[in-house]
């Protein structure tokens, strides 16, 4: 994975210009309110000063106290007066530059979003056309084909590849949607073990070992409160990010355990650890750390780790590096365990 430097990234030169436009106006209105703060404590003193200055008798001259200056005299009960109205007029005019400002703020990030459950939707949408006539061209291959014994396996596998395909779109248009989807809770070891089914054709290519452990790997009865199809796409975008960072001769495991109330998934490797990144970034959109040598990882766009994020935080779980250096990086998928319904 290729990894750019922050400077040249388009969106973190917008966040940095947004931010120095916020700046700006937020030492703007510090210092009007500072100027506020001025101006109505000598509002304030103007007003008792007149009030103090003797009157003179009806109809005589009040020249005598125009060349008078302002008299300030400030004691205990002034500054008890004083203090409530400036803090409660200072208060109010931070507040509302406060509610300006973070609108103002926080549009561009609104912005994005949209752009992003867009792209998501629209892409979804248009594939789910091209791969029903997938699966529809895939039907008549397996007739053509007929009892050819060479044949059928293969075709009958195509075509439950081609079914996850328009499972994951469905998946991924509900979660753009935001619509509340009832769906069966997943069978951890099944899935783990169509994971590793699959996954074993591209670890083999690449000369690696992969490996399914752990008690719950092996319980049939374990579920968890996630969808299969958004379950199976988690951990095999986890696997393949794993597959991708490991290098040839070297292992990478599944490990499935339980926790309390919760199934925790971990993929191991032992690769060279995360580089050209903070771990903690890793699971944002398009972050993509350095490509370590020797790997034939597959390019990457910095988006499978982000869904997984999405997907086991929109289902009560979560997902982060556990570990990583010289020696490997462990990630880390929580989900809750819930009864077979």
């Amino acid at each position: 994975m290729q990894h750019h430097r922050r400077g040249s990234d388009p969106d973190h030169t917008a966040v940095r210009q947004v931010a120095r436009k916020i700046g700006f106006r937020v030492a703007l209105l510090s210092a009007v309110m500072v100027i506020a703060g001025v101006l109505l404590l000598f509002s304030y003193l103007w007003v008792d000063d007149q009030q103090r200055r003797p009157h003179g008798p009806p109809g005589s001259s009040q020249s005598e106290h125009r060349g008078r200056g302002l008299d300030v005299k400030l004691d205990v009960d002034d500054l008890v007066q004083i203090a409530p109205l400036v803090g409660i007029a200072v208060i109010v005019l931070a507040g509302g530059g406060a509610m300006l400002f973070a609108r103002q703020a926080v549009q561009p990030l609104e912005e994005s979003m949209r752009r992003q459950r867009n792209f998501i939707g629209d892409a979804s949408h248009e594939l789910r056309t091209p791969l029903a006539v997938l699966d529809a061209r895939i039907q008549q291959a397996q007739i053509m084909a007929g009892n050819d014994a060479s044949l059928q396996p293969v075709l009958a596998e195509l075509r439950t590849d081609s079914r996850v395909m328009a499972d994951i779109v469905n998946d991924l248009l509900a979660a753009v949607s935001d619509a509340e989807v009832d769906f069966d809770p997943a069978q951890l070891a099944t899935i783990l073990h169509e994971v590793y089914a699959e996954m074993s054709v591209i670890a083999a290519h690449q000369g690696i070992e992969l490996r399914v452990t752990g008690r719950a790997a092996a319980d049939p009865g374990l579920c968890v409160g996630v969808p299969e199809i958004a379950l199976r796409r988690s951990i095999l975008a986890l696997v393949d990010n794993a597959l991708g960072h490991t290098q040839e001769g070297r292992p990478v495991t599944i490990e499935a355990t339980v926790s309390g109330r919760w199934a925790i998934v971990r993929v191991i490797d032992e690769g060279r650890g995360i580089t050209g990144i903070d771990p903690d970034q890793v699971f944002e959109r398009f972050a993509r750390g350095a490509q370590p040598a020797g790997s034939e990882a597959r390019a990457s766009h910095g988006i499978g780790l982000a869904l997984v994020h999405d997907v086991a935080t929109r289902h009560g779980g979560t997902v982060g590096v556990e570990r990583t250096g010289a020696t490997g990086t462990v990630m880390r998928l929580q989900v809750p365990i819930v009864k077979k319904k």
